[in-house]
């Protein structure tokens, strides 16, 4: 959970990049229609964990400011209004499809306290207002080229919270990027939920990798473009080039593995055995060897045995990960895993735990081998950059916001490497 750009309109976002893209896009909305003395709750529903939260935070929010109208939108709010609408500190309930549409938030929204429409509708993914912030407020800034997802995995919800996918046209996502270097800023971040879906819904089903290549080529002054999450099933050949020959292109993917034991996947409904993350990454390292690596894991899924696990714990060394998001997992009401066999809370909390410290293991790995490296870094904020790989560098030394600095590695602290200004 994060809160965002601190006001009398408040954004409180939960959940995933694309969350926070567009908690930015909300808030700028909202604006337009005239509110103030609010805050709105921009929710996530990967995990049931992740909507206790939310609902936490709505009951503490009215606590502590009475009289502000508070607002809740996003992915657990688009799979259950009613709930989120019983809660008598909410005023207004808002869908996925609505949280940046014109008059979203305007007074006629809240005498109707609940709008929430079909999110399966097929739909256009409209273009999104203009960035609401100013290079060096920001390190970078992100486009959504994709939102929604075609596929069904067991353990999901997220389909029923965003939609099918749906993809928005290369020419209105260069000219975004294009807007945005011309702005000033350094690095931008393409997001999606299924990014490696982009172009699938076109008559011509482009990749995912032609549009990477045609911002490249058409948005020539930008210094860097950044992935964020992909599905480790899909990287096509034109993605693949451009890893090898594009230095702008950055060499850091989170890949949405889950799992790595094949019965597991299967069960997940993957599109992906063990074999083929490990076939992937090895591919990407060859033609780009400086590439880290992140990864989505899922400890605890139903029938999940000590082998099994066994395999997913090991998958996080054997393919050289840099950083791994560890879910505990969390059984999703009408989901076809919520149904399967479940094990005890106690054995996925331990098996959560076990991957945490892996995936410790596997930064310190990370951190301990760019020791003496000079890295090229973008500048996060006072003492704190990001290399290319995606390495959190603490360093001293003035640097405003979204420049680009060049480092030398000289130690790390376990979490995080230090560097100096070279």
């Amino acid at each position: 959970m994060t809160t965002a750009l601190l006001g009398s309109l408040d954004v409180v976002t939960f959940g995933c990049r694309l969350n926070a893209h567009e908690s930015d896009q909300a808030k700028a909305r909202a604006e337009a229609d005239g509110l103030s003395d609010a805050i709105i709750f921009n929710t996530c529903a990967v995990t049931g964990e992740a909507v206790r939260q939310a609902r936490q935070a709505i009951r503490k929010a009215r606590r502590e400011r009475p009289n502000a109208k508070l607002v809740v939108t996003g992915c657990a709010a688009q799979i259950d209004p009613s709930a989120f609408a019983a809660m008598p500190e909410v005023d207004l309930v808002l869908g996925n499809g609505m949280k940046s549409a014109p008059g979203a938030y305007a007074p006629s929204a809240f005498e109707a306290r609940l709008t929430v429409g079909d999110i399966m509708t097929p739909q256009i993914l409209a273009p999104s207002l203009a960035t609401p912030y100013e290079p060096g407020q920001r390190a970078r800034a992100y486009v959504e080229v994709q939102n929604g997802c075609d596929h069904r995995c067991t353990f999901c919800v997220i389909p029923f919270g965003r939609g099918n996918s749906r993809s928005v046209e290369a020419a209105e996502v260069v000219r975004r990027v294009a807007a945005l270097v011309e702005q000033g800023f350094n690095e931008v971040v393409l997001t999606g939920v299924d990014m490696t879906a982009w172009g699938q819904d076109f008559p011509e089903a482009p990749t995912l990798g032609e549009l990477v290549a045609r911002i490249l080529k058409d948005a020539p002054a930008l210094p860097r473009l950044r992935l964020s999450s992909i599905d480790a099933a899909e990287i096509d050949p034109v993605l693949l080039r451009c890893l090898a020959d594009e230095p702008r292109l950055m060499p850091y993917l989170h890949l949405s593995l889950q799992a790595g034991d094949d019965m597991i996947l299967k069960r997940m409904k993957r599109r992906h055995t063990r074999a083929d993350a490990l076939r992937l990454i090895d591919s990407v390292r060859k033609v780009r060897p400086d590439v880290a690596f992140g990864a989505d894991l899922i400890a605890g899924f139903p029938t999940e045995t000590d082998e099994m696990f066994d395999n997913t714990f090991r998958l996080i060394a054997e393919a050289g990960l840099a950083y791994a998001h560890v879910f505990p997992f969390s059984p999703r009401p009408g989901t076809p895993a919520a149904r399967m066999p479940q094990l005890d809370r106690g054995v996925i909390k331990a098996r959560a735990e076990r991957l945490r410290e892996a995936s410790a293991a596997a930064l310190i790995r990370h951190l301990s081998a760019l020791i003496g490296r000079s890295v090229s870094a973008i500048v996060e904020g006072a003492g704190r950059g990001r290399a290319a790989d995606f390495t959190e560098v603490a360093f001293e030394g003035g640097a405003g916001a979204g420049e680009i600095v060049r480092l030398t590695v000289t130690g790390h602290d376990g979490k995080r490497a230090v560097g100096a200004l070279a």
